[in-house]
């Protein structure tokens, strides 16, 4: 019995946010049906084929879940969802600006008609405000809240290579939902949960927010880090590259006396301090690529352990699947889909004490319609394709 196995979630999702949310409620039990066009599906379902033939970003945040397809604009469709919601525990939807209001199902009806239902709304720029009806999608987000004037190089600014929006959201829906069901069992109430995908990341960006509430400028400094200085990458010289970072003082001098071989430039004045490092940066890191040029990897990794200095080495995506803390953890299982092979899924980050997570399929477009259309005493669902 897993801990979720209780609550039923029905979710009108689509992309990432929403979908990444009720994953990680499917993965501790809680059954999912997932509302979806008819024929099409979540349009997540189409971004690519990289996954065996699947969408990459599908496979990511749909496994253990029930797809029904669903034209939610018919009075057939909406009669059905409103049979579903009405027998749910949880409704979370992620639809355009307005949608699900001009659908007939906004917050205030729904908590009216079923108090003890928990709603989840994921907006862009939240329910309120001058940006309530903009469009929103991850890459936008990051710009607006400032991601974009933080991450990248000096010349070149950039985006997080992992959509960071998104995944705010749908972990402060996850939490916000936790937490409303924590409430219900306190009052037997349920509540709406309002999250934005703007001041998720707005509380993301909290360090480079609070460092320029003066008159300082936070640089962009690609791989490094903007404040700290020694901390980024470095080659070494059989091809490698190796990520360190200097926290504090000690760290520095051990730094410079075990793995530089120099102990004297913990003290030169250019490098004495982490502010005099971050003004000199240049010539700092031509001081140590000249010792890494030297060394290999595996040299490097030696003397950094050595001198209890944080390092990583700087691996690709392809390395990601076999890194050995994974793999000797066993922190991968396997998930079956429409793919010809089963696809690697990992556990779930936060490891609960005696809770086998589920990797159920990642399900084919209105794989489980008939099956909860019967459950509802309903023959047949409605065809037509719809839209949001």
């Amino acid at each position: 019995m897993l801990p979720l196995s209780h609550l039923t979630v029905v979710a009108l999702e689509q992309a990432i946010a929403a979908p990444f949310a009720t994953r990680q409620l499917a993965d501790l039990g809680a059954r999912i049906i997932k509302i979806e066009r008819p024929g099409v599906g979540d349009f997540s379902r189409h971004y690519d084929t990289a996954s065996h033939g699947l969408c990459s970003h599908f496979v990511w945040v749909n496994r253990s879940k029930e797809s029904i397809e669903l034209d939610v604009k018919s009075a057939k469709g909406k009669e059905i969802l409103e049979k579903l919601i009405s027998r749910a525990d949880v409704f979370i939807q992620n639809l355009a600006p307005g949608a699900v209001e001009r659908l007939g199902f906004a917050s205030d009806r729904l908590r009216a008609d079923y108090p003890k239902l928990i709603v989840c709304n994921i907006s862009g720029y939240g329910q309120d405000g001058p940006y309530r009806e903009k469009k929103a999608y991850d890459l936008l987000i990051q710009a607006e809240t400032g991601v974009l004037s933080v991450t990248g190089t000096e010349e070149t600014p950039s985006k997080a290579g992992i959509p960071v929006a998104d995944l705010a959201g749908g972990m402060y829906a996850f939490a916000g939902i936790q937490t409303a069901l924590l409430m219900r069992a306190q009052t037997g109430q349920g509540t709406v949960v309002n999250v934005s995908l703007f001041d998720s990341l707005c509380e993301w960006m909290g360090f480079p927010a609070y460092y320029s509430l003066g008159d300082a400028r936070l640089p962009r400094a690609g791989a490094s880090h903007a404040a700290i200085a020694p901390y980024g990458p470095f080659p070494t010289g059989d091809g490698r590259v190796i990520l360190f970072s200097i926290q504090n003082q000690p760290e520095w001098e051990r730094f410079c006396a075990q793995v530089l071989e120099q102990p004297e430039m913990a003290f030169h004045p250019d490098f004495a301090t982490n502010a005099d490092r971050i003004t000199n940066r240049p010539s700092l890191h031509e001081v140590i690529e000249r010792v890494f040029a030297t060394l290999t990897l595996a040299q490097a990794v030696e003397r950094l352990d050595a001198a209890q200095i944080a390092n990583g080495e700087v691996r690709d995506v392809a390395e990601f699947w076999q890194h050995p803390q994974l793999t000797e953890r066993g922190r991968v299982a396997t998930v079956e889909s429409q793919a010809h092979t089963p696809l690697p899924a990992l556990f779930p980050a936060a490891e609960i004490a005696g809770v086998i997570p589920r990797f159920a399929p990642i399900p084919p477009v209105g794989s489980h319609t008939e099956r909860i259309l019967a459950e509802l005493g309903i023959d047949s669902a409605p065809v037509q394709t719809q839209g949001n």
